[in-house]
């Protein structure tokens, strides 16, 4: 606490719900402070608009660091001795942890441990998110999930997710830390990164749509996921850490749709008819262990935190679609086609 007001850390602040998460706190008047990884490139596009806040100097702070790397994580948290604590940061991408495995478990699993090492060490009164994921769950054992059901993770994405929320309630409980954790099924918006399915197939669309792409390749159309709206996820996150006693829930909307479901209706929102003239399957976007199914049940998050999801599913395409046909860079894409046709 500074002045009166909240300091939360965020990792993973950069990406979609790290920025939609910075944009809530700022506007409770938190102090922010997020962690990025130095590159050879600044990606900071999701949060940029956030840099020109009246005053920003004085809410929102970035720091280089690495969840792979204790030595930053430790200063971090030395430093801006934080109240809320949110771990978004990860390798998120499901198909590449099979491309990276070594990779993606130091950074989405071993990291948390960091974390949890440090927060121990300089934090211990602060509260802390985790960011699991309905991945854990793998090939379903039950359907629909909820915070009670075994898990059976297929990839070493998931995998690495399970060792990261064992990890997080074993020192809830071994320590007596404020620590939950938030189960989150698929959450999507124009913040989405490129290489995940829902972005790829609304960029697709709108290259289509414009006459600068011929087809739209994907992998499995018959995986069916329960999508929601990230911006509504965030706010769960945050009511998580508002909560007397920490606790795990499962945070989705109940519903699933299919990859083929989202493709028909992203076309149908721009207007193209016969979409299945535009696609094809490249087996290359197929994971070598397949999850077919994942809907969540957030029962105990409706009851407990008051919060249940408002966007549906032709809602989310829609917001998707439209902001990709609107901020198509015509003149761009025309430069590219050109250049791969000499």
């Amino acid at each position: 606490m500074k002045n009166g007001r909240k300091i939360a850390l965020i990792t993973g602040i950069s990406g979609q719900d790290g920025s939609y998460l910075a944009e809530f706190l700022l506007k409770k008047d938190y102090i922010v402070h997020g962690l990025i990884r130095r590159a050879s490139t600044f990606n900071i596009e999701r949060i940029k608009h956030l840099l020109n806040y009246p005053h920003q100097d004085e809410k929102l702070f970035l720091h280089y660091g690495d969840l792979s790397d204790s030595g930053s994580i430790n200063d971090i948290f030395a430093k801006t001795e934080p109240d809320e604590i949110y771990n978004l940061g990860a390798q998120s991408h499901v198909r590449v942890s099979f491309d990276v495995p070594e990779y993606t478990t130091d950074v989405t699993g071993t990291g948390v441990l960091r974390m949890l090492e440090a927060m121990r060490r300089y934090a211990s009164k602060a509260k802390f998110y985790q960011a699991s994921s309905s991945e854990m769950f793998g090939k379903v054992k039950e359907t629909p999930q909820n915070e009670l059901t075994p898990f059976n993770a297929q990839s070493p994405y998931g995998i690495a997710k399970v060792f990261a929320h064992e990890t997080a309630c074993r020192y809830r409980d071994a320590y007596g830390l404020f620590i939950s954790c938030g189960i989150l099924f698929n959450h999507e918006s124009s913040r989405r990164g490129e290489n995940f399915v829902t972005k790829k197939i609304v960029q697709g669309v709108a290259q289509i749509k414009a006459g600068l792409q011929d087809k739209l390749y994907l992998g499995n159309l018959s995986a069916k996921r329960d999508w929601g709206y990230a911006p509504e996820y965030v706010k769960a996150m945050w009511l998580m850490l508002r909560q007397k006693k920490p606790s795990d829930f499962v945070i989705a909307t109940g519903e699933t749709h299919s990859v083929k479901e989202f493709t028909e209706a992203a076309f149908k929102r721009a207007g193209i008819k016969n979409y299945k003239n535009y696609i094809g399957i490249d087996k290359r976007y197929y994971r070598p262990n397949e999850v077919n199914l994942l809907c969540g049940d957030a029962s105990k998050a409706k009851k407990v935190l008051k919060w249940r999801p408002k966007t549906k599913f032709a809602e989310l395409v829609n917001i998707m679609t439209d902001f990709e046909l609107e901020n198509l860079d015509i003149k761009k894409l025309s430069e590219l086609k050109n250049k791969t046709h000499v």
